[in-house]
């Protein structure tokens, strides 16, 4: 009896680590990975881009970190805003992802700030290169999620759609409105909130706040105006966005942001490796680790 029980105990108890192993690796594969794009303490891994100034002049400090917050403040600025329309843009493009962030509207616009852009910001996606951006251009050619925060009369929603220098389609039709307005309800005063954004290539574009869908949209394309200075090579109207630069905008309304944070969904979808993630939408075999 002996002789065969050992052999047998052996055998479940391989079984037994194989099936931890299996389920640990499952779990590793399920567990969603966030990169953190603002770490909190340093703006490293972003560059600035305000109309009128080079490229990495972060004039009068308008992007600045303090009390780990992410700010965009006008406390230095000397005179009025004048148009110094500025985009702080994250070091690498992404195409397929969901982006996330806190954030929240504080203390009195600008000097000279337009009235629209009261309470007014946004989340710029598929963007051009910052560096293909002209010195005097005012706006990326790309996607903006706007933010807009509450004026205490009457609706205002957030994370609308604008689109400086592209087009996209709703319900199959070409959509050339340059702002359409998403369903979320009205946000007043400073309270913090929280948008997410769906990002799959050209295919699809989805708008969270709190939780909760607002708008959708698809094919998103170079055309269209509202954007101006540009370098006409920059913008090759028809051309689909498959992807592009992430930047968060300054507009004359002092905004703070508590993080910001991106889950690619792009990577190596071969279970059989060892970096493999159950949620990615886009295979890259490329990134694939054996």
């Amino acid at each position: 009896m002996k002789i065969h029980t050992v052999p047998l105990y052996l055998f479940i108890l391989s079984l037994l680590l194989l099936s931890c192993s299996a389920s640990r690796q499952m779990n590793n594969a399920q567990q969603e990975e966030w990169l953190p794009l603002f770490n909190g303490s340093t703006l490293d891994g972003w560059v600035p881009k305000i109309r009128g100034y080079a490229l990495g002049d972060n004039y009068a400090k308008t992007f600045r970190v303090e009390d780990g917050l992410l700010k965009v403040s006008y406390q230095d600025y000397t005179g009025d805003f004048d148009s110094r329309f500025g985009h702080l843009f994250y070091e690498r493009p992404f195409s397929y992802y969901r982006l996330r962030t806190t954030y929240r509207f504080v203390g009195e616009q600008a000097a000279g700030g337009a009235d629209w852009a009261l309470r007014n910001s946004g989340l710029m996606i598929h963007g051009q290169p910052a560096g293909s951006m002209g010195q005097n251009q005012d706006f990326p050619i790309s996607i903006e999620v706007q933010l807009l925060g509450g004026t205490g009369e009457g609706e205002r929603p957030t994370a609308n759609l604008c689109t400086p220098g592209t087009h996209v389609e709703m319900n199959g039709k070409l959509h050339t409105d340059h702002c359409t307005s998403s369903t979320s309800r009205t946000y007043d005063g400073d309270q913090w909130v929280t948008v997410e954004i769906l990002v799959l290539g050209d295919s699809l574009i989805q708008h969270y706040v709190e939780g909760d869908t607002v708008l959708t949209y698809s094919k998103p394309q170079v055309g269209g105006g509202v954007v101006s200075g540009f370098d006409p090579e920059a913008k090759p109207d028809g051309t689909p966005l498959t992807g592009g630069t992430i930047s968060l905008q300054s507009e004359s309304h002092p905004v703070e942001f508590q993080r910001v944070e991106l889950l690619n969904l792009e990577g190596c979808m071969d279970p059989k490796a060892s970096n493999y993630k159950a949620y990615y939408l886009k295979h890259d075999k490329e990134k694939c680790k054996y």
